[in-house]
């Protein structure tokens, strides 16, 4: 039996089993969750500009007849998203209400327009003196701040 011992040898344990490459299902959940996470982005995204097509689309279907209907609808559009987006804006009115537009935004609305937008939701008709160009101008810049601001 002695002259079996040199032949026997210690016992080895095999190599630990490496952690890379990972196995092919972690690589099914990663890029599970990859195309997760830009689906929501993608979703949020899509969101966003809706709103903003949808105000401009509303926007588009107001008819810049110059008519004081008009005018009082694109100040409502500006309301309805203001109620949206600004809380603190939506009990503004007057020039606290024009200041608020004009602080969100790149192009100021001043003069004629301006005093157009505060005074058209309580006339009954448009003064005499009034010029068409005055509606043109407000709804230049309704496009702009919904851009900005949605």
């Amino acid at each position: 039996m002695n002259e079996n011992l040199p032949e026997l040898r210690d016992i080895h344990l095999p190599e630990g089993v490496s952690v890379w490459p990972p196995a092919y299902g972690w690589w099914v959940i990663l890029g599970g969750a990859l195309c997760f996470v830009l689906i929501i982005a993608l979703v949020q995204l899509l969101r966003k500009k809706s709103k903003k097509l949808y105000a401009l689309h509303l926007l588009k279907n107001i008819y810049c007849n110059n008519s004081l209907r008009s005018v009082v609808e694109m100040s409502a559009l500006l309301r309805r998203i203001c109620v949206f987006k600004y809380k603190e804006a939506m009990t503004l009115y007057g020039e606290d209400w024009l200041n608020f537009l004009n602080s969100h935004s790149s192009k100021k609305l001043e003069g004629e327009s301006a005093q157009l937008l505060l005074d058209a939701p309580y006339m009954k008709n448009l003064p005499q003196d009034f010029k068409s160009g005055n509606v043109v101008r407000l709804r230049l810049f309704c496009q702009n701040w919904i851009g900005e601001n949605l």
